[in-house]
């Protein structure tokens, strides 16, 4: 028996990770149904594999599907210890912004280093931004704003108006990926079925 098996490293990392559920997003908005970080990172990995999938198979694309859903399901890990800090904050001006990523790198590096020392570059690999593809970000990113954009579409057939502004913003950038064939084959497939109730997806 190895030294390592008779006196195993102990880690603190995915009791660390679980607490995303107790981080809620939209914080400054009036929400119907609260989302918090988990549930939002299982979302934006789904819608991920998607935009890869649809990527590779429709378009011809080149997309490391394991990789972009690994990614997707740490993109948010640091808001452990920021926060979600809510948009117009983060993005008020450059300074800000900067000061904020900076603060979301060393915030991903502290998470990383929770793991037992063995496993650490595998895990920063898929958690530390500065680790990552851009060709991966992209995707990932595309589908965060997919996610939020659904989030908006869900408040307003719940007849909640204060995510409108947000849905506007959201659908622009959207449309302004015209470069990612992807996402509007995505929007054009599946977005406008998160408008109906129920009944209306259980129809035949």
């Amino acid at each position: 028996m190895s030294d390592s098996e008779q006196h195993p490293e102990k880690s603190h990392f995915f009791a660390y990770i679980s607490r995303m559920k107790y981080i809620y997003r939209w914080g400054l908005m009036r929400n119907t149904r609260s989302e918090n970080v988990q549930e939002h990172s299982l979302q934006v990995a789904m819608i991920a594999h998607a935009l890869a999938v649809i990527g590779n198979q429709q378009f011809g694309e080149d997309n490391d599907v394991g990789r972009i859903v690994s990614v997707a399901l740490y993109h948010d890990a640091s808001e452990i210890i920021t926060g979600d800090l809510p948009t117009p904050v983060k993005y008020f001006r450059e300074d800000i912004r900067d000061s904020y990523k900076a603060l979301e790198a060393h915030a991903e590096r502290k998470i990383t280093k929770l793991l037992p020392a063995a496993l650490r570059e595998s895990f920063a690999e898929v958690i530390e931004s500065a680790r990552i593809e851009p060709e991966v970000l992209r995707v990932v990113k595309a589908a965060d704003s997919l996610s939020a954009y659904l989030k908006c579409i869900e408040e307003r057939a719940a007849g909640n108006r204060e995510f409108r502004r947000a849905e506007e913003f959201l659908e622009q950038k959207l449309e302004e990926m015209e470069d990612m064939p992807s996402v509007a084959y995505f929007r054009e497939h599946f977005v406008d079925a998160f408008s109906l109730t129920l009944d209306d997806l259980s129809h035949d």
